[in-house]
């Protein structure tokens, strides 16, 4: 699952279309085989064990659904761009991924299909986590079932923390601030927190103190609650010294830097696991929900969910293809190998994530985590929002100021006028 990619107006795509269409790019035949109905299905490239059991869950539907051949479509680079030049150029897959931060611009376009009509009560929608669901609603509509999802959790070195005297994960902030301090042996190259300074990871904390990272579409990030929510991050690392990004220890992103002893705590997702299991197998850590702020608990939340094409000629046969997917019984399989976490409850009480060591506060985050989508101006904001925050987080210039100049230039690129 990636939740970074970047947003291209559908406008701005009229020369794509037509390069790709004069390359012959299409991901649809609309031919059926001995009465057979084709539909076909897009997404982006996963790990082989991931790739693996998806192609099983559908030989499983297709076991099912005889009247049914489901074409697995892989578009590995520039997904968000190819997916909507072939839905300009009617070529598009019959159901696709759909990241929850390019959902709102997409279904605002007009791309995706309602699904309501579909959904009968014994789907079970209650059963799915609610903020991952309403992800893909949209005027009270929904547009997309959530396919899979990770929260954030705090991965700590439990030998590190034995060996400072530490029982057990910080509870709030403070705790986690004083932590962090027991933890840094900066001579050594070891810091307790190690960071990724980009709103993708931030957001959840700098609404923390009331603020709003967006109002009505337009940024307002620069406001002094916002602020006040995310200067802690700062101050870790300019004045305490006690926090570092990857790039600051020779690492590659945060679970490098974790894995090889840079950082005592960060703050990751459900992919570090399988990642630090297959690259630092002797690594003594657990994971805790993470710190409160000002008592209340946070987290983010990144989802992607199975969306249907408007224009697909074979609506019916799409949507019993989503619909077995995301049941109980397609999640169950796919989400089996803990790669990533199945969006039902029931699913993840049934295979133990609920109560895993390591998993069960990843899955407790989700009731009430910030899931990253906040409308269409989203992928606008969070550019700007990087660019400046980073020169923030160096010591170059004030929080404040940066971000001041970084919501002007957002939305003067939103068309909105300060």
């Amino acid at each position: 699952m990636n939740s970074h990619k970047k947003w291209m107006s559908v406008v701005g795509l009229t020369t794509l279309l037509l390069a790709l269409l004069l390359a012959g790019c299409s991901d649809r035949d609309s031919s059926s085989d001995g009465g057979k109905t084709e539909i076909v299905l897009s997404g982006w490239g996963g790990n082989p064990v991931e790739q693996k059991l998806l192609n099983e869950v559908i030989a499983d539907f297709e076991k099912e659904h005889p009247n049914i051949d489901v074409k697995l479509n892989v578009i590995s680079d520039q997904y968000m761009d190819v997916l909507k030049t072939r839905l300009i150029g009617g070529t598009a897959a019959d159901v696709f991924y759909l990241d929850a931060f390019e959902a709102p611009a997409l279904i605002e376009t007009g791309a995706v299909a309602p699904l309501d009509k579909y959904i009968t009560e014994d789907f079970d929608l209650g059963d799915f986590e609610e903020p991952m669901l309403d992800a893909f609603k949209a005027d009270g509509k929904v547009y997309g079932l959530p396919k899979d999802y990770s929260t954030l959790a705090l991965f700590y070195n439990k030998k590190m923390f034995k060996e400072a005297g530490i029982d057990g994960p910080p509870q709030t902030w403070e705790e986690m601030e004083d932590t962090a301090k027991k933890l840094t042996k900066a001579e050594e190259g070891v810091y307790g927190l190690g960071v990724m300074p980009e709103l993708a990871r931030l957001y959840y904390m700098a609404e923390s103190q009331g603020g709003e990272v967006i109002t009505d579409g337009r940024a307002t990030f620069a406001e002094e609650k916002v602020v006040d929510g995310i200067q802690p991050i700062i101050d870790m690392h300019l004045k305490e010294k006690t926090a570092v990004q990857p790039s600051e220890v020779g690492a590659g992103d945060a679970g490098e830097m974790f894995g090889q002893g840079k950082a005592a705590m960060v703050m990751e997702g459900n992919w570090n696991i399988p990642f630090l299991e297959e690259t630092f197998p002797d690594l003594e850590y657990g994971t805790a929900e993470l710190p409160t702020i000002n008592g209340k608990k946070g987290t983010m939340a990144f989802t992607v969910g199975y969306a249907m094409n408007a224009e697909s000629e074979h609506k019916k046969e799409s949507w019993e293809l989503i619909s077995y997917l995301t049941s109980k019984k397609g999640m169950k399989k796919w989400t089996s190998k803990g790669f990533a976490l199945p969006t039902r409850k029931s699913v993840a009480e049934e295979l133990g994530y609920d109560e895993d060591e390591l998993r069960a506060p990843l899955v407790q985050g989700a009731e009430y985590a910030t899931v990253w989508q906040d409308g269409p101006s989203l992928p606008i904001v969070m550019n700007n929002f990087n660019n400046q925050f980073l020169s923030a987080y160096l010591g170059d210039r004030p929080l404040d100021e940066a971000l001041k100049d970084a919501q002007r230039q957002a939305n003067k690129e939103i068309k909105v006028t300060e």
